[in-house]
């Protein structure tokens, strides 16, 4: 039976009235029309549907709505602040680290996760944080190259 539920964003709140199993990437997609989140494997395995969650990547295909009732979540959306897209975006841009692009949002936020832990992280740091993140289209050098380049370790260029 559908409840009412606030969820928190992007820096904003929005009260809904959904199912309090379904989705998280669900009812992102479908209810709040924030399409950037994308549904990949539905297992938690490929990380298309990461988001933030109080500051911590979380699989939005398995995460139950319910569960994030008052938290702050982040998509890929509300990490461009007044139309200034994020360091990281302007690095995947930079170096060109997206072939289909399917992937990246979801990239993308795993990566800033990282960098708000680690805001220098090193090359092995970034491949293991990054791990969970498939590509179909196989720029791990690039994204990694991309992720050393927000973080100030990399001068630009691909890998």
């Amino acid at each position: 039976m559908a409840q009412p539920i606030e969820l928190h964003v992007n820096g904003g709140k929005r009260r809904i009235t959904v199912e309090p199993k379904r989705s998280l990437l669900s009812v992102l997609r479908e209810e709040l029309d924030l399409t950037g989140t994308k549904y990949g494997c539905g297992e938690s395995q490929c990380g298309a549907c990461t988001v933030l969650i109080d500051g911590v990547a979380t699989r939005s295909c398995i995460t139950a709505v319910e569960s994030v009732n008052g938290k702050q979540i982040t998509t890929i959306e509300g990490l461009e602040k007044d139309g200034t897209l994020h360091k990281l975006q302007e690095a995947f841009l930079k170096a060109d680290a997206m072939q289909c692009g399917y992937c990246t949002s979801g990239m993308i936020v795993s990566a800033a996760a990282l960098l708000s832990q680690k805001p220098n992280p090193s090359r092995e740091q970034i491949i293991e944080h990054m791990n969970g993140n498939v590509c179909r289209c196989c720029v791990y050098g690039r994204i990694v190259e991309a992720i050393q380049m927000a973080s100030g370790r990399s001068q630009g260029g691909t890998t």
